[in-house]
C-alpha cells in the first residue's frame, strides 16, 4: 500500500473565496501536506533507508524471485516472499523489491493455473494463498486503531504497520475506511481520487468536531497499489496524522456518538450541515457566474433557516437555553441576508450581503454556546472573525 498525498485541496470555500478581491481558501494537503489537516498516505511499497556498508541481500527474497519468473512451485515462491518481507523488516537486510516481485509473479503464475483447472480444489487453494498474503504483507488498522509506521513516517510506501494504543505517543489514528469495487487495478491517479473524495467527506463523521482538532493534525491515507491490489487490497484507509508526515500524535482524535452527549451532537451535527453547504460555494466569481452564485445563497439561507429550527425546536440543558438562544437568532439575521444576495442583481450587491451573511460566521454567540454545551471554544487557525470555512455554529 502506499501513502501518496491527495491532489487538490478538498477545504471548504472561506467567506471571502475564491473571490479575486477576497484572500482565497486555504490549501489542504495530503498525508502530511500543508492545510488544516494536511497530507495523506497509502499502502505500498515504503523502502526504509539502507544502513550504511551494504547490509547482505536475503537469501529467501532471491529464492523467491527465481521462482516466481521461473514459474516453478509458484505456492513456494509466494510463501518465501512473504517470509522474506519479514526477515527484511526484522533483519534489516536488503532484497525488499526482489520479494514482492517474487511473491507478485508467483501470486500471478497461482492465479493463471487456478484459471487453467477444470476443478474448483486449486481454486480454493489460490483463494487461501490471497487471504494469507493479506494477513501476512497487507496490515491495515481499523476504524478508530492507531499505529505506528515502520519508519516513523507517513510519506511513502508500506507495507506493515503496528497497531499501539492511542492513549500513548503513535504516527496515525485511523477515522475511516473505505472498500473499492472489485476487477482490474483502475491506476493510481483513481485510486487517489477516490481516497482523497472519500475521506474528506468520512473526516466529520468521526470527528464531528473540527475545533477539538489540533492545528497540527492533517488528513492522510493509505491505499492499494497495483501490487497489492493482485493480492486482492480493496480498502482505503483515512487517518488523521502530524501535518509534517514525520511527528507524532498523543491521545485519541475521536469526537462523535461514543463520545459526546446528546446535546453535543444535536449542536455539532447543525454546524456540520451549515459547513456542507457552505463548502459548495461556486468556483466561478459572481461577476463570471451570478446565477450559480444566487442560487448557492439561497441554499445558504434554506440551510440556516432549517438548522436554526432545529435548534431551536431542541430542549437545552438550563444554562446552554438562553446561549444557544442567541445563536439561533444571529442565524436568523444572516439567513436574511443570504436571502438578499439570492436576488442579488448584480455582482456588487451580492458581495455586500455574501460579506454580511457571514457575519455570523465563528462569532461571540458560536463560542458562547459552546462554552455553554462544554465543547471547545478555540476556533481553528484562521477561522475566527467570520473569515474562515471550518465551522458555523
Amino acid at each position: 500500500m502506499s501513502i501518496p498525498p491527495p491532489p487538490g485541496s478538498q477545504v471548504p470555500q472561506g467567506p471571502h473565496g475564491p473571490h479575486g478581491q477576497y484572500p482565497p481558501p486555504q490549501a489542504q494537503g495530503p498525508y502530511g501536506a500543508p492545510g488544516p489537516y494536511g497530507p495523506q498516505p497509502s499502502y505500498g511499497g515504503w523502502a526504509p533507508y539502507p544502513p550504511p556498508g551494504l547490509p547482505p541481500v536475503n537469501g529467501a527474497a532471491i529464492a523467491a524471485l527465481v521462482l516466481g519468473i521461473l514459474c516453478f512451485l509458484p505456492g513456494v515462491g509466494l510463501v518465501l516472499g512473504l517470509i522474506a518481507l519479514r526477515q527484511i523488516k526484522r533483519k534489516g537486510e536488503r532484497g525488499k523489491g526482489m520479494a514482492v516481485g517474487g511473491a507478485v509473479v508467483s501470486a500471478v503464475g497461482l492465479a493463471l493455473l487456478a484459471v487453467s483447472l477444470s476443478t474448483g480444489a486449486v481454486s480454493a487453494v489460490w483463494e487461501g494463498f490471497k487471504e494469507g498474503a493479506r494477513e501476512n504483507v497487507i496490515v491495515s488498522p481499523d476504524k478508530g486503531e492507531c499505529f505506528d509506521a515502520p519508519d516513523g513516517s507517513l510519506e511513502g510506501e508500506t507495507y506493515d504497520v503496528e497497531v499501539v494504543p492511542c492513549s500513548g505517543r503513535h504516527d496515525g489514528e485511523v477515522f475511516a475506511t473505505v472498500t473499492l469495487p472489485g476487477g482490474t487495478f483502475p491506476g493510481d491517479d483513481q485510486v487517489t481520487k477516490v481516497a482523497d473524495d472519500r475521506c474528506y467527506a468520512l473526516e466529520g463523521a468521526y470527528a464531528m468536531d473540527s475545533w477539538a482538532l489540533p492545528d497540527h493534525v492533517d488528513v492522510y491515507y493509505l491505499t492499494p497499489t497495483r501490487e497489492t491490489w493482485i493480492l486482492g487490497d480493496r480498502e482505503i484507509t483515512c487517518l488523521f496524522g502530524n501535518a509534517d508526515g514525520k511527528g507524532g500524535l498523543t491521545g485519541s482524535l475521536r469526537n462523535d456518538r461514543t463520545t459526546l452527549d446528546a446535546d453535543q451532537v444535536a449542536f455539532l451535527e447543525a454546524a456540520l450541515a451549515i459547513d456542507a453547504v457552505m463548502g459548495e460555494e461556486p468556483e466561478a466569481f459572481p461577476e463570471e457566474d451570478l446565477a450559480a452564485n444566487r442560487a448557492w445563497a439561497q441554499d445558504m439561507h434554506d440551510v440556516l433557516a432549517g438548522q436554526g429550527a432545529a435548534l431551536e425546536g431542541r430542549t437545552w440543558p438550563a444554562g446552554a437555553e438562553r446561549p444557544v438562544a442567541a445563536l439561533v437568532q444571529e442565524l436568523a439575521s444572516a439567513g436574511a441576508d443570504w436571502a438578499k444576495a439570492a436576488d442579488a442583481g448584480d455582482a456588487d450587491t451580492f458581495y455586500v450581503h455574501y460579506d454580511e451573511g457571514y457575519g455570523f460566521h465563528d462569532g461571540p454567540a458560536t463560542v458562547t454556546a459552546r462554552e455553554a454545551l462544554g465543547l471547545d471554544t478555540t476556533p481553528p487557525v484562521g477561522a475566527s472573525g467570520g473569515t474562515a470555512p471550518e465551522t458555523d455554529v
